[in-house]
């Protein structure tokens, strides 16, 4: 695998946020991909993309930008967005001079919450991106799955006030893999035991506050000129439901966007660990076709 070179794209109330740039030393110039790592946006780094993937991208003719942004509770949604957007700007005035990529071609990916914030991007982010992979990503941020408590998470022992408040601090940061995921975890696990997600993350109360919520929800901001989008989702999935992909695939038909669902047929949060199912490995085959279609050969 090619290394990373990490460098700093911003600084915000000290908090210093991040991106890794994989690219052979071809002397090409070549496409970006921003990826978009998950964690609820409460957990994780951009080192979490995987190795294979990297491979994969840099076989199609990307240049990978994988980025850090601030995370939750710490900092709130809006902080996120921008961080975001300001990755994108980097990749396509800094980054796209010194790695010598191209700034009109640009694709975005993201696994959970990661996908999430892939979706958000085809409307948050100006210039949009040519072309949108959301696996197991979610429209909705203020439904029921996410702001009440959650049956799966509620069968797992109690996570306490407590213990889920020491987990997370005061000071931003943009980091949360290493020694501190597990407890960041967690908060998480808190969250969804409680339907505190929205409220943790955005800073409002869904049910008083709605309106607040939605300016962050794909679901409610898909245009015709939102780019065309693959959304990948396991119909098992127990941490982000199936259904969410499927409300957001019926919203881009709506909008007469391009667009496919693929369905992992049993397939779980994840799903690409099951590298030995044809299905997995179908859905990755038409993903990296999808973004070479799109994106590199446009």
């Amino acid at each position: 695998m090619v290394q990373g070179t990490s460098l700093v794209y911003k600084v915000d109330d000290g908090c210093e946020i991040a991106v890794d740039v994989y690219r052979p030393d071809d002397g090409f110039v070549r496409p970006i991909l921003i990826y978009i790592h998950g964690g609820a946006l409460i957990m994780g780094s951009r080192a979490w993309i995987h190795p294979t993937q990297v491979d994969l991208f840099l076989a199609d003719g990307f240049a990978i930008v994988s980025i850090d942004y601030r995370l939750a509770p710490e900092s709130r949604l809006a902080s996120i967005v921008e961080d975001v957007q300001d990755a994108f700007a980097w990749a396509r005035t800094e980054g796209a001079s010194r790695f010598n990529l191209d700034p009109t071609r640009v694709g975005v990916v993201g696994h959970s919450a990661g996908g999430y914030l892939a979706l958000l991007s085809g409307y948050r982010v100006d210039p949009r991106p040519r072309a949108i992979v959301s696996n197991y990503g979610y429209g909705d941020i203020a439904g029921a799955w996410y702001s009440r408590p959650d049956p799966f998470y509620c069968q797992q022992p109690l996570v306490f006030d407590g213990d889920a408040r020491a987990a997370v601090g005061q000071q931003p940061i943009s980091d949360g893999s290493g020694p501190a995921s597990e407890g960041r975890r967690h908060f998480y696990i808190y969250c969804r035991q409680r339907g505190l997600w929205p409220r943790e993350v955005v800073g409002a109360d869904p049910d008083s506050e709605p309106a607040a919520f939605v300016p962050f929800c794909p679901v409610c901001n898909v245009t015709p000129d939102y780019p065309p989008t693959l959304l990948v989702h396991g119909d098992h999935d127990t941490d982000v439901p199936y259904e969410q992909s499927v409300l957001m695939a019926a919203r881009l038909a709506e909008a007469g966007v391009e667009h496919e669902l693929i369905t992992i047929r049993g397939g779980g949060h994840g799903f690409e660990s099951d590298a030995d199912n044809p299905e997995v490995r179908a859905a990755i085959d038409r993903l990296h076709a999808f973004f070479r279609r799109r994106v590199v050969e446009a």
